[in-house]
C-alpha cells in the first residue's frame, strides 16, 4: 500500500504550542486532519528557557493532535523565531572554469556553500541562505540562472542568522518528546506562505506576525524575500500593561484584552464599564473600557513604530512607493479590535488581516482559519513541500505483530523512495521552476542532520 503524504508542523510559540497534521486533497488544498494545542511553558520571547516544561507542552500538543486525527506522528517541521534572530544582506560570486559549459545546480550549490562559510559572531550559526537575484558576467536581474552560460556567477543573498544554542535547545526538546526533526524554517517565512498571495509578493508587501512574545516581520518584493526581522515584543507585553494598569491578575488581563480590548480609544464611550470579580470574596473591580483601550493603544503604537522603523530601513523612508500591496497583519495579535485601522493611521499604508483560509480546504474548521494558526498552517505547507511522510494511521501502527517464528530479518523497501510516473513528471517540471527552493531544502536537510549529530554526540 502506498504511503500517504501526511505532513506535520509544530509551532513552538511563547504563549502556545500548536501541532498540526494535514495533507493535500485532490484539489491541491490543505486538509487539516488534526490539531493539538497546549499552553507554552518554558518559552520566553520565542526562546526555550526551560527544557523540561517545553518537552511536556510539546508532548501534550502532539498527543492531542494524534487523538484528534487518528494518526501517529513520526517527525515535524518546526518554526524558528525569537529575539536572537537577525538577518544580513550579502553578495558573493564564483568564477567558473569553463564559461562554455551550461550553469547547473552544482554551481549554485557551490555559491551557497561559499556563503555558509561566512564568519559569524561567536555562538551564531547561519539558519537560511536565500538567493535573491543572480548576475552572470555583469548581466543583472536574472532569477533563474540554470541553463545559461557564463564565467562569473554572482548573487545577492538574504542570510538569516541565529544563536546556535537556542536552535539546538529546540532540537533537543523535540527529540526528547519522542519525535524526529524533519526540517527547520523561519516562522515569518512560514506565516508568509500561509497568508500571502504570489501577486502580493510580486507587488511588494510587509508581513507583520504579532505573536505572544515576539513580532516577526518579512518583506517581499518582486516575489523575493528582501528583509526579515524579529522584534522582541508581542501580545504578552500588552497583557502585562493591563495587569499593572488595572491592578488585576494576568488571567483576567488576558480575558479583558481578548473580549473587550481595542487599539483605538476613541471607539469606547466614557460610561462603558466592565466589572471584574474580586479575589477570595473581595469587592468586584470596575474598569473603564476607555482606560483599557488607552493602555492597549499606547503599547500597540510602540510595537508598530518599531516594526515600521524596520520597514522604512528597507523602503528608504517612503516604503509606500516600494510596497504597493502594503501591510498584512497576522498572528494572535492581529485579532485585536481596530488594530488594522491603527496600523493604517501610523504607517499610511494599505493594511489587511491575513487569514490562512486561502490554502485550506473548504470544509476546514473556522478556528483553524484564524490568524492565530497562520504559522502552523505555513509549517504544514513546508512539510508537504518537502514530501515528508510525517505521520501514519494509528490503526496501522497497532496491528498485531506476526509470531516470532514467522519473522524474517529483511528490510522492506520504503515505498516513498520509488516515485510513480505522475510524481516523475511533476518533479521534472519543478526541477525547472524551483531550483532555488530545492537548493534551500538541500541546505536545510544538511542543517537538520547537523543538529541531529550534535544531539546524538551530546547524549
Amino acid at each position: 500500500m502506498e504511503k500517504e503524504n501526511i505532513a506535520v508542523g509544530l509551532d513552538i510559540g511563547t504563549t502556545k504550542i500548536v501541532a498540526m497534521i494535514g495533507k493535500k486533497n485532490e484539489y491541491g488544498k490543505l486538509e487539516i486532519l488534526g490539531v493539538g494545542k497546549s499552553k507554552s511553558l518554558g518559552v520566553a520571547r520565542g526562546v526555550v528557557n526551560n527544557i523540561t516544561q517545553t518537552i511536556q507542552s510539546i508532548q501534550q500538543a502532539i498527543l492531542e493532535a494524534e487523538n484528534n486525527s487518528g494518526y501517529k506522528i513520526k517527525d515535524v517541521v518546526v518554526g524558528i523565531a525569537g529575539q536572537h534572530i537577525r538577518s544580513i544582506q550579502h553578495t558573493d560570486y564564483i568564477s567558473r572554469h569553463n564559461p562554455e559549459e551550461v550553469i547547473g545546480g552544482n554551481d549554485i550549490q557551490l555559491l551557497i556553500d561559499q556563503v555558509n562559510k561566512l564568519a559569524m559572531l561567536p555562538g551564531e550559526e547561519i539558519i537560511h541562505v536565500l538567493p535573491q537575484e543572480f548576475k552572470i558576467d555583469g548581466q543583472s536581474e536574472i532569477k533563474e540562472p540554470i541553463g545559461m552560460y557564463g564565467g562569473r556567477l554572482e548573487s545577492s543573498f538574504h542570510v538569516v542568522v541565529g544563536q546556535a544554542s537556542s536552535i539546538r535547545n529546540v532540537g533537543r526538546c523535540i527529540q526528547s518528546s519522542g519525535i524526529e526533526l524533519s526540517g527547520l524554517t523561519l516562522e515569518p517565512l512560514a506565516s508568509a506562505d500561509a497568508v500571502l498571495s504570489q501577486e502580493e509578493k510580486e507587488a511588494g508587501v510587509a508581513l507583520i506576525d504579532i505573536g505572544g512574545g515576539t513580532t516577526d516581520l518579512a518583506i517581499f518584493k518582486d516575489g523575493i524575500i528582501r528583509h526579515t526581522a524579529v522584534i522582541p515584543f508581542g501580545g504578552n507585553v500588552i497583557t502585562d500593561d493591563i495587569k499593572e494598569g488595572c491592578s488585576i491578575i494576568e488571567k483576567q488581563a488576558e480575558l479583558l484584552k481578548v473580549k473587550f480590548g481595542s487599539a483605538w480609544p476613541g471607539e469606547n464611550k466614557d460610561n462603558e464599564i466592565v466589572s471584574i470579580p474580586g479575589l477570595r470574596g473581595r469587592e468586584p473591580k470596575e474598569i473603564s473600557l476607555k482606560n483599557l483601550s488607552k493602555i492597549i493603544h499606547a503599547r500597540v503604537v510602540e510595537i508598530v513604530d518599531q516594526v515600521f522603523t524596520e520597514v522604512k530601513a528597507y523602503g528608504h523612508e517612503d516604503p509606500r512607493k516600494k510596497l504597493i500591496a502594503g501591510i498584512v497583519l497576522t498572528g494572535g495579535g492581529a485579532q485585536l479590535k481596530h488594530i488594522k485601522q491603527l496600523v493604517e493611521y501610523i504607517t499610511g499604508m494599505d493594511t489587511r488581516i491575513g487569514y490562512p483560509n486561502e490554502h485550506l480546504a473548504g470544509n476546514s474548521d473556522e478556528e483553524i482559519s484564524s490568524p492565530l494558526y497562520a504559522t502552523a498552517v505555513g509549517l504544514v505547507m513546508k512539510s508537504i513541500e518537502n514530501k515528508t511522510h510525517s505521520a501514519i494511521r494509528i490503526d496501522a501502527v497497532e496491528q498485531p505483530k506476526a509470531p516470532v517464528y514467522r519473522q524474517v530479518v529483511v528490510q522492506t523497501p520504503v515505498v516513498d523512495e520509488i516515485p510513480d510516473k505522475e510524481e516523475e513528471d511533476q518533479s521534472s517540471n519543478e526541477k525547472h521552476n524551483s531550483t532555488v527552493n530545492r537548493i534551500q531544502r538541500n541546505f536545510f536537510d544538511r542543517y537538520v542532520d547537523k543538529i541531529k549529530d550534535f544531539l546524538d554526540n551530546a547524549e
